[in-house]
């Protein structure tokens, strides 16, 4: 912010920013059926406010138009209507998709347009709103673990995975990411406020979270954390040397974990996690089908928010039997719903926004270091994979040679740069989490992604003052928005969570449907509850594009044979067998008795293939 504005604005700017960060991860109440829709909302109204008190603090956003993210993030913008428009996704899911990446298209252009001032203003608030958000949630974690009757639900929310943390967010690979957003903050508070001694006990209370998680992303972001500290000469040494021990802290926080469960007799969910390996097969597996999806519609793909819908409903025998909603992968999900010429051009922009920034944070200088230390990243894991103690030889030569590379090179404080160097290690921590997983298509993930990467970005800020309605008007929206929308799931919360003195079923189901963004969920409870017949299929149909499971595909199927569609009944009913799931086999166990399978048409399989288009 200018030295012109008054120090009290600057605060509660300053604020708002913090509670942004903060406060989303926190956030352990929810109401069935979505776990984590407040904390989204959360985030969506924080960052609403944030965009409200730095509006005035943005003169070069319009100069960030015609950066590679916005670009990205304006082709992405469009993608979930076109599918309300064109593909018959239900409009309560195309809004929610729109209303997320219209966010973090504001919030990247604010952080891009920020004055030179005003950005490292905000950057130390949105840091410090990653360090105590981390700090709270280890606090969690250990009540999660080692006192789980302590676990209240309401502010500390109970693991559903034995010997696990899950964090507030329910999601061990979500609390790993945090955990590395935490520590990237931790090293720029630090440095910018000179508490060096501090930032070697807080990498540390994040790295055993990491492991408490046994999240196998966590571990290759802490391979992350070591090499920012290889490459990083803008860093203190002490910095430097800290981020490179954080592999050995793994070691330390795993042998203390193996200890205390050996001991104790309470399970440690991480060691079992490791010897799954690397991949997951299932994960492996819907890559495969998901190529499979892209070839056969490479040019328009199969639709925002259609992959589960087009997976589920394609033969794939040997398909994974977990139902899967989304690829784990940013590339091939994008791929697979917008088609290789739509997602490619976003991917393309997305890595020259990266490349742009890495070369703003690190310049050329950093290339040799990165090189090597990615290639003895690569040699000590292949070698762990096989030969345990080579693989540990090769991660020991890599430590020593990364305190040589931090020895021998002086260190050189920059704010800005450094600033940009913390802004670009988030958005990369949470790039290399979008290629097992999803992160970003959550609002509590996008949103400071977007707000990290408009500040390795920052655009050419003119010297006059930019207006300021079009944020404040934003702002305001995300935060009515934000609210209607905790009003609006009411209507769906109903129906799954009744009051002692609440209406039938039947009432509280169309009451549901008549929800804006929610009416998706009060469909299931159509399809799944009502009788099979029109209004049943309807409902399926829908709710489909959500999540088909178990019991939706039983309860469409039993609506097609109700309208005389046999041909699509069974057709469904084979898809339902490829997922092998025991609530399926036992329906399919009616076959076997002769006086039941006469009289079901699901017992025998369809004659031909159904184009998954035409069941929409």
């Amino acid at each position: 912010m200018s030295s012109a504005t008054p120090h009290h604005t600057a605060a509660a700017a300053n604020s708002g920013l913090f509670l942004a960060a903060a406060l989303p991860p926190l956030l352990a109440f929810n109401q069935t059926p979505a776990a984590t829709l407040y904390n989204q909302l959360l985030a969506l109204a924080g960052w609403g406010l944030a965009l409200l008190l730095w509006a005035r603090s943005t003169p070069g956003w319009r100069a960030g138009l015609k950066s590679p993210a916005a670009m990205a993030l304006a082709l992405l913008l469009v993608a979930p209507m076109s599918s309300v428009v064109w593909r018959g996704l239900p409009p309560s899911l195309g809004l929610g998709a729109t209303a997320i990446i219209g966010a973090g298209l504001a919030v990247l252009l604010v952080a891009q347009g920020l004055s030179t001032s005003a950005r490292l203003l905000a950057a130390e608030a949105f840091c410090w709103g990653l360090l105590a958000t981390g700090l709270l949630t280890v606090v969690v974690c250990i009540v999660q673990v080692f006192l789980p009757a302590a676990a209240d639900g309401t502010f500390i929310a109970r693991s559903g995975v034995v010997g696990s943390a899950v964090g507030n967010l329910r999601q061990p690979n979500h609390l790993a990411s945090l955990m590395m957003w935490s520590s990237i903050a931790a090293v720029f508070i630090t440095e910018k406020r000179g508490w060096r001694m501090a930032l070697a006990p807080l990498l540390l209370a994040f790295v055993f979270t990491v492991v408490l998680s046994a999240s196998r992303t966590g571990y290759a972001g802490i391979a992350l954390l070591a090499v920012w500290g290889v490459v990083d000469r803008k860093l203190s040494r002490s910095a430097r040397l800290c981020l490179l021990a954080t592999p050995l802290m793994l070691g330390v926080s795993w042998w203390g974990m193996s200890v205390w469960s050996a001991e104790s007799g309470h399970a440690f969910r991480a060691a079992s996690r490791l010897s799954e390996g690397a991949g997951s097969p299932s994960r492996l597996a819907i890559l495969r089908d998901a190529w499979a999806l892209t070839t056969a519609n490479p040019l328009l793909g199969v639709g925002w928010g259609e992959f589960n819908f087009a997976w589920s409903l394609t033969p794939f025998p040997d398909r994974p039997i977990a139902f899967f909603d989304h690829t784990h992968n940013i590339a091939s999900q994008l791929a697979v719903e917008m088609g290789l010429p739509w997602a490619g051009a976003v991917l393309l922009l997305l890595a020259w926004a990266v490349v742009k920034g890495w070369h703003a944070a690190f310049g050329r200088e950093s290339y040799l270091p990165l090189s090597i230390s990615v290639v003895l990243l690569a040699l000590a894991f292949g070698a762990f994979k096989k030969f345990e103690v080579h693989g540990s030889i090769l991660g020991a030569m890599l430590l020593a040679w990364g305190a040589w590379e931090i020895w021998r090179t002086p260190s050189t404080h920059d704010d800005d740069s450094s600033l940009r160097r913390a802004a670009l290690m988030i958005v990369l921590a949470i790039a290399l989490h979008s290629l097992v997983e999803y992160p970003l298509w959550y609002a509590y993930f996008l949103l400071p992604a977007c707000f990290a990467l408009g500040l390795v970005l920052s655009a050419d800020a003119p010297s006059t003052s930019a207006a300021t309605a079009p944020w404040q008007v934003i702002g305001a929206l995300l935060i009515a928005g934000s609210a209607f929308a905790v009003l609006d799931y009411q209507r769906v919360v109903a129906i799954y969570m009744p009051s002692e003195d609440s209406v039938p079923l039947n009432e509280r189901i169309a009451n549901g449907q008549r929800s804006i963004f929610f009416s998706h969920q009060a469909d299931y409870a159509a399809a799944t509850s009502q009788p099979p017949g029109p209004l049943a299929l309807a409902a399926a149909r829908r709710t489909a594009f959500n999540l088909i499971d178990t019991r939706l595909l039983m309860h469409w199927s039993l609506s097609l044979e109700k309208t005389g569609d046999l041909e699509g009944a069974r057709f469904l009913a084979d898809r339902l067998r490829e997922f092998r799931n025991p609530t399926g086999d036992n329906w399919f166990a009616n076959c076997e008795i002769a006086a039941s399978a006469p009289t079901m048409p699901q017992c025998q399989p369809a004659s031909g293939v159904i184009d998954w288009r035409t069941l929409r």
